[in-house]
């Protein structure tokens, strides 16, 4: 590396950043670097649906991150995933393709003053790269970069609980991606016949790679971004420090714009890293306040997933399944031959959006039903056969941080999600354990005799049931927030509308930390769909300011 000068600086190359630089350098008058801390997605176990079990964990393709031990969670730390590796989090995800909830960007728009945020104008963003197995229609795309596709499996006990769950009172549906979820089902995947489909592969492969006037660093890490007092007195970013694997440094100017696409852990860090953040934690840790922006890691929200399991009789599990050697073998052979069975599954294969209370006008939450236990991830099957009924709220009102601990960029920052910090939150969480007892309890599981193994049926009340929530449940990995869009008279906006951060002209943070509130749902394809509407943006500013 030496020193070198670009249009546009992506720091990132995971979901936002692969779209970014595809439709960028897609002008070859602009000169884009790509940069990512991680390696190459040439790791197998990436593009073999089941190899999330070999990523996550895995320094090859994890940042290997834990929270603060969590009052709400009764004391525990969680592991905290996020992908380190071409792609992002879309090479380690559970690749389940959910928009979330029409109300979710029509609140968005209101928060933040724009109406681009609507529901409305963010469908044609994503059917733009879309590429839907069932082609396009009103709601879908066809054609684009994004393969959506089934799933390639089915399981006896699955289809049980869908039955199960419309026995209760939630209905079917084929479609969660059309504005209103509600409804039980299997959930799409983006794969493309039996592989993983990254963002890597789809945004990057073939089309960036032969491009002249893009550049990729892997095995980079951005260490500070460099930040400047115009003679106006106004601030503006102009590149970034780079650090190489063998330990060389090196600056990369950007004569547009700076995108900060890290995530909603590695964004705000380095933002905080380099002067841009509450000034009270910069100065604790001997950083030059360049910039005093409160908000700036704090608005951290997570779907926290609580994970229910029920013993059964009479059916197959993975559980089983996989016990010994020669299932094992069978499934292999099974995926070699026809890219079907278990190891083509995503982590959850069926999906439920419902109400935990009457009083909730939408859905409120969400279900990963999988076919097989664990104590916790990571950790052996089970060795009796069950099913796993996780369920998140939707819409946390509890609130976190991520906050550096240091000034060394290689130092890991402090995230305190804050679960069930909320009465609200404590509410919902045992009401989401009574629906999925009411589920549980219909005849159409009856064959198999369920037998609530976790938490167990002997707890009941409100606070039996809120505190045995914080001693099972986990993340589902849907950290966003920490540097939220917002209107100019909101002091914790950290991004305008657009994605600009207040006060600092050439940077922008586009992924899902600009998210003013967690969607209702899965939050790959939303952080995808931003990122179109943030390229669109960047292409319109650039083309105006030219004239």
């Amino acid at each position: 590396m030496s020193d070198h000068s670009f249009d546009y600086v992506i720091i990132g190359a995971g979901t936002a950043g692969c779209l970014l630089a595809n439709r960028l350098s897609a002008d070859p008058t602009k000169r884009v670097l790509l940069i990512e801390a991680g390696r190459r997605d040439d790791y197998h176990w990436i593009h073999i649906p089941v190899g999330y079990l070999h990523c996550i964990g895995n320094p090859r393709t994890d940042w290997l991150y834990s929270t603060q031990p969590d009052a709400g969670l009764n004391g525990r730390a969680l592991r905290y995933p996020r992908g380190k590796t071409l792609g992002g989090c879309s090479s380690i995800n559970g690749m389940i393709y959910m928009r979330g909830q029409a109300r979710d960007y029509d609140n968005w728009a209101q928060a933040v003053g724009d109406a681009s945020w609507t529901w409305d104008n963010c469908l044609p963003s994503f059917k733009k790269h879309e590429d839907h197995y069932l082609g396009a229609d009103a709601f879908h795309g066809q054609g684009g970069e994004w393969r959506v596709e089934r799933q390639r499996l089915r399981w006896d006990i699955l289809d049980a609980f869908a039955q199960a769950a419309q026995q209760a009172g939630i209905p079917r549906t084929e479609d969660f991606n059309c504005g209103d979820n509600e409804g039980v089902g299997y959930f799409l995947v983006n794969q493309k016949k039996g592989w993983r489909w990254n963002t890597a592969k789809a945004f990057l492969r073939p089309t960036c790679y032969g491009r002249p006037n893009f550049e990729m660093w892997t095995n980079a890490h951005v260490s500070q971004l460099i930040v400047e007092q115009q003679a106006d007195g106004s601030r503006r970013c102009t590149g970034a420090q780079v650090r190489a694997h063998n330990g060389e440094e090196t600056s990369v100017q950007a004569e547009r714009e700076v995108l900060l696409c890290a995530g909603s852990i590695g964004s705000p860090q380095l933002l905080q890293l380099s002067g841009i953040g509450p000034a009270a934690l910069l100065r604790q840790h001997g950083i030059e306040v360049r910039h005093d922006l409160p908000g700036v890691g704090e608005n951290l929200q997570d779907h926290l997933q609580i994970r229910a399991v029920f013993k059964v009789s009479g059916v197959p599990t993975l559980n089983t399944m996989a016990s010994t050697w020669l299932g094992k073998a069978k499934i292999g052979l099974e995926y070699a031959l026809r890219r079907t069975g278990p190891m083509s599954m995503a982590p959850s294969q069926l999906g439920a959006f419902t109400r935990s209370a009457a009083q909730y006008k939408f859905p409120n939450i969400e279900y990963h039903v999988q076919p097989l236990s664990l104590d916790a991830f990571g950790e052996p099957l089970h060795d009796f056969n069950a099913f796993t009924a996780s369920v998140c709220n939707l819409n946390p009102t509890s609130r976190g941080s991520v906050r550096i601990c240091s000034n060394r960029y290689d130092e890991a920052p402090l995230i305190k999600p804050n679960y069930l910090s909320t009465d609200e939150d404590r509410k919902v969480a045992a009401d989401s354990l009574r629906v999925t007892r009411r589920i549980v309890a219909q005849p159409a599981l009856a064959p198999y005799q369920p037998q609530e193994w976790r938490p167990g049926t002997q707890y009941e009340s409100d606070e039996e049931l809120a505190h045995l929530a914080g001693d099972i449940a986990t993340t589902i990995f849907h950290p966003v927030g920490t540097t939220k869009m917002g209107r100019d008279d909101d002091p914790m906006a950290v991004l305008d509308s657009n994605f600009r951060v207040r006060g600092v002209a050439g940077l922008r943070v586009v992924d899902a930390g600009a998210m003013p509130a967690i969607t209702s749902g899965n939050t790959n394809s939303p952080t995808l769909m931003m990122a179109e509407k943030a390229a669109d943006w960047i292409v319109r500013d650039a083309r105006s300011s030219s004239v």
